[in-house]
């Protein structure tokens, strides 16, 4: 595995008290809101006391926060990309044996949970991180995050095929449009490979859009997450975020999270 560049991109620690549901983001246990939900089960312990209320605050650097009986700490912010290769999942385990993206990992960056998926036969970028805020923010359907892909198509192809993703597609669970659709370089003589950006992250949504036109996939590869490309990174292989590509992820988290509160 390449060495991997660790510069440091900051804890963003959270200093004095705050809400109990913003620390267990924090901290990776799980979404603010999926957080609401575990502390109103009574799931939560703040100094051995169960704490149920939401909004509740704590002092992370005072008191001892427990989640199901294990304590939770606000460890580092790190954020990782994987260029995850085709046939891995996008799990930590499959009942069936195969390969997930986990298998991937060191022992320190397994403790990372992945920011969206992949499908199995997909490659490309993944992100990872311990920052559960600031992916589910990243991930929430009204964000409209642009996603950039490849995808390698067997001809004979339409030309216009472009034009007819731009305009939208009927799927199952509603319409479906490219943001940005074109022909990578010239169709004669070559492989026709399609340059797409979308801004939803719907399951094998580009698979779906095509199936729709009769148009069979070889390859499908993301080259681009937000402001966060997948460049030369090798198959199977990792690297740490540089602190100004964290920053722009999370510029990008905070921005959608201001307009909302407009």
């Amino acid at each position: 595995m390449a060495e991997r560049r660790r510069p440091s991109v900051g804890d963003r620690r959270l200093t004095g008290p705050v809400r109990l549901q913003k620390f267990l983001a924090r901290a990776g246990v799980a979404s603010r809101r999926k957080s609401e939900e575990i502390i109103a089960a009574g799931r939560v312990r703040v100094d051995g006391r169960i704490v149920s209320e939401v909004g509740s605050t704590v002092d992370p650097d005072q008191q001892r926060v427990e989640v199901d009986g294990r304590e939770v700490h606000l460890s580092p912010a790190r954020w990782i990309a994987l260029h995850k290769p085709p046939a891995f999942l996008c799990t930590r385990a499959d009942p069936a044996g195969r390969p997930t993206i986990y298998d991937l990992l060191s022992e320190s960056d397994a403790e990372l949970f992945h920011v969206g998926r992949l499908d199995y036969l997909s490659e490309g970028l993944l992100l990872l991180t311990n920052e559960g805020g600031v992916a589910h923010r990243l991930l929430h359907p009204s964000h409209e995050l642009i996603r950039r892909y490849l995808v390698g198509v067997l001809g004979p192809v339409d030309p216009a095929l472009p034009t007819r993703l731009l305009a939208g597609v009927r799927l199952e669970d509603g319409p479906a449009r490219a943001t940005r659709a074109a022909w990578s370089g010239a169709l004669a003589g070559r492989e026709p490979v399609l340059s797409l950006s979308l801004a939803e992250g719907r399951n094998r949504e580009i698979r779906r859009m095509l199936a729709a036109m009769d148009v069979k996939i070889r390859w499908l590869r993301r080259i681009a997450f937000g402001p966060i490309a997948l460049g030369a990174l090798p198959r199977g292989e990792v690297r740490e975020l540089e602190a100004a590509e964290v920053h722009a992820l999370r510029s990008e988290a905070d921005r959608k999270l201001d307009a909302r509160a407009t």
